[in-house]
């Protein structure tokens, strides 16, 4: 059946931010990417495209046996594409941080998991895909390398967003599927998505919070070499609970209802000098030691608590080793001075 301009643009126009509109034209994975993001970024991507929906019909109204086969050319490249499978594999990386990070072996298995879905959801969006098994694949072998460090988003999203661009191709041609098929596999995958955050949320709400303000201070730390961006990026990620709280400030809600949400907001400015002062403790140092005690006290720490060296205990080992690494990394970089924010 074909595809109406005016009923896409009504389904835009009413549930654009959870993807009805492309549910419509068939477009399920632009659908499932649009109900992950709200719309492409808190519904940016919804609005710029607008103009964009009359290709999508016509995409649609495409006989299926013109549409090109996988094997049968290579789409074109596009930078907009490999940008956006960046920063989805980074939102996925994140959204996993948060909500399964206290798995066992979750930098090994968990993490390049959920960063190369990321990546391959984008990958496929519309009439193309890419390799499913490279880019899973080369996602799992860069882990490692950044083990135990949050920062392993970032590479494991670059590695495998040019994997899925240089394998890049067109959707083969298959038998339409019914609605309610299409309408499973797409509530399992957000279930999937939203299941383990939703379970954090509702039945550890303190340590989720703890874990969204570790998270949005280890992205902040990413910038601190570039701190005008690292500003900019700050005031994205919080602008959703500064507009919230100008909107309901004289409208009768109590303080103490957000008063977890300060604690993340506080938490997140404050958060460079916190975890330094952590880090002290872990490595058992004053405040304000210099490069050299800092790097002969993390030698003497690694050389007792490296798994290699303690296989009696490897799981306390294991934790030590992690939490001295990470100490060691955030007092290497350059601090933060007060009020460059």
């Amino acid at each position: 059946m074909a595809k109406g301009l005016l009923m896409t643009y009504v389904l835009w126009a009413v549930g654009g931010p959870a993807g009805l509109h492309h549910l419509y034209l068939g477009r399920d994975s632009h659908a499932l990417l649009w109900m992950f993001t709200l719309g492409g970024g808190g519904g940016l991507g919804w609005l710029w495209e607008f103009w964009k929906l009359p290709s999508f019909v016509a995409q649609a109204n495409r006989a299926q046996g013109q549409r090109q086969s996988s094997g049968r050319g290579t789409p074109a490249l596009s930078p907009i594409r490999f940008a956006a499978q960046m920063i989805v594999g980074i939102y996925f990386g994140l959204v996993a941080l948060i909500s399964l990070s206290f798995m066992a072996n979750f930098y090994i298995v968990g993490l390049p998991l959920a960063v190369g879905l990321g990546v391959l959801l984008v990958a496929s969006v519309g009439y193309q895909t890419s390799d499913f098994k490279r880019t899973l694949g080369v996602a799992f072998l860069i882990s490692p390398i950044f083990y135990g460090r949050p920062i392993a988003i970032l590479p494991i999203s670059l590695a495998a967003s040019i994997t899925a661009q240089k394998h890049r191709r067109y959707k083969a041609s298959v038998g339409s599927e019914t609605l309610s098929g299409r309408l499973y596999r797409l509530g399992l995958a957000y279930l999937a998505f939203t299941g383990p955050l939703a379970y954090c949320a509702l039945c550890n709400t303190a340590a989720t919070l703890s874990y969204v303000a570790e998270t949005l201070g280890s992205f902040l730390s990413w910038f601190s070499f570039f701190p005008l961006l690292g500003r900019l990026m700050e005031s994205v990620l919080l602008l959703p609970y500064r507009v919230w709280r100008l909107l309901v400030r004289d409208h009768g809600f109590s303080n103490s209802y957000f008063w977890e949400w300060e604690k993340v907001y506080e938490f997140v400015h404050s958060f460079q000098d916190e975890k330094r002062q952590l880090a002290y403790q872990i490595l058992g140092l004053a405040e304000g030691a210099t490069n050299e005690e800092i790097l002969q006290r993390y030698r003497e720490l690694v050389k007792i608590w490296h798994p290699d060296h303690s296989r009696h205990q490897p799981g306390e080992a294991q934790r030590h080793f992690l939490e001295i690494r990470a100490a060691y990394e955030v007092l290497s970089q350059p601090r933060k001075p007060r009020g460059s924010r």
